[in-house]
């Protein structure tokens, strides 16, 4: 082929191919939208391989403590591989007890950072930071928690789009390389419309699913012209959020209490049963909501992170604002439709599960917008990824296109991150202060 033949999206992957020397199905999952991969890439390559605080093989190891959480072994085994190309020592993939002391004291903000980030507090900063011969620079811990807020996030996109070896029963160490629930990167990557098989098999005709969408529309219609007409005041605003991320306990992504964790991730791994719990569970001391306005990523957390580990801000910034502002303005068969309110409600309820509350957002029309279909799909994606199922996939927004799904998943995967850097970044700027 020609080089000047070859579309943008084949470029990016013949660039990416020739840099790494492999093409994985993230990266062919993700050519679908090549705007967002080539910022992805950007960031993804200089915190793995750039000039960085950390040494390299710590790099691929903290990527393999961070998919751990969330059992991610199709993550977990390509940084294993990566670990050992770039010098690191075989012994320490044999599990925790066998790895450094230094690395050994991230297990708890591993932990928190991927479960419940709101129980991190300066005092585990002070921790990391003034452990005599094992303590961690800034920039050090910067860089890790950077890592593994990625990793983590970047488990809830492989789980949400189906490109991990599921568990089997039948093989020896409990997984195998495949795809998980017949998802096929082939018709994700090409962009195959979502086999209505999925929609005759459920009670759902097609008719049904077109209702759907319409209604979808219509409701974004109304609310568009109903923030027109009149403003929410402060207390009702207030109310709204407190409503919403209440709600989002009621959401269940299914009874799993007894999963059965492989020993390959379980080596990885102190206290498997540390969960998510949920932010706004009743009969707990009340925690307090994280105003967005007190410590903004833009206003607090980019420069932080830029001061102690170098341009990472303005890759991780480049990344958020192009997920965040990603559209060709349709929506199934629908073109010239601006999706702005949609894709804000699917960021915005990510965050609110997380405590995270924005004062000038309208919290109803999180409630108006997302199905309870796409709700649980959102609380299993992000908060217990390696629950996900194809049937979730398929339970929503079954008019859309594979593309249209995978970007709710870049969505997911970004606010997911932010969320955790932003509960980091702000124990690190109080211990600073």
């Amino acid at each position: 082929m020609q080089a000047n033949g070859l579309d943008e999206r084949t470029n990016l992957l013949v660039e990416e191919y020739s840099t790494s020397g492999r093409l994985d199905n993230i990266t062919q999952v993700m050519s679908i939208h090549t705007q967002y991969l080539e910022s992805f890439l950007r960031s993804q390559f200089y915190m793995l391989r750039m000039d960085g605080p950390l040494p390299l093989p710590y790099r691929h190891y903290i990527a393999i403590m961070a998919a751990a959480r969330h059992q991610c072994s199709y993550l977990i085994n390509m940084h294993v591989d990566e670990f050992l190309k770039t010098g690191g020592i075989a012994e320490w993939l044999n599990g925790l007890e066998y790895i450094p002391q230094r690395l050994k004291n991230l297990n708890e903000i591993n932990k928190l950072l991927a479960h419940r980030p709101w129980l991190i507090t300066k005092e585990h900063i002070q921790k990391l930071v003034k452990t005599g011969e094992n303590n961690w620079s800034l920039p050090e811990l910067v860089h890790a928690v950077v890592l593994l807020a990625h990793y983590h996030a970047l488990a809830s996109f492989v789980f949400g789009s189906g490109i991990n070896p599921e568990r089997d029963p039948d093989t020896s160490n409990g997984v195998r390389l495949i795809a998980v629930n017949n998802f096929c990167v082939c018709d994700l990557a090409n962009d195959n419309n979502i086999e209505n098989a999925s929609l005759t098999s459920s009670n759902f005709g097609i008719a049904d699913s077109l209702s759907e969408l319409e209604a979808l529309m219509e409701r974004m219609k109304r609310l568009q012209e109903d923030k027109e007409d009149e403003e929410a005041s402060q207390e009702e605003m207030a109310t709204r959020f407190e409503k919403e991320k209440k709600e989002s306990l009621l959401v269940i992504s299914g009874a799993f209490d007894d999963e059965i964790v492989s020993t390959d991730v379980s080596r990885y791994i102190e206290d498997p049963g540390f969960g998510y719990k949920d932010f706004a569970r009743r009969g707990e001391d009340h925690l307090p909501t994280f105003r967005a306005q007190d410590y903004t990523w833009e206003n607090h957390g980019f420069s932080l992170v830029n001061r102690l580990y170098s341009d990472i801000g303005h890759l991780l910034d480049e990344k958020f604002r192009m997920v965040y502002n990603l559209t060709y303005n349709t929506m199934a068969t629908h073109e010239d439709v601006d999706t702005t309110m949609l894709r804000r409600a699917l960021f915005n309820y990510v965050h609110c599960m997380y405590g995270i509350r924005y004062d000038d957002y309208d919290y109803g029309e999180v409630n108006q917008l997302l199905e309870r279909s796409l709700k649980v799909y959102i609380k299993t994606v992000t908060c217990y990824p390696e629950r996900t199922t194809k049937r979730m996939y398929d339970s929503y927004w079954r008019q859309f296109k594979h593309s249209e799904k995978v970007h709710v998943n870049l969505l997911l995967m970004e606010a997911r991150m932010q969320a955790e850097l932003l509960y980091a970044l702000r124990a690190i700027t109080r211990h600073l202060t």
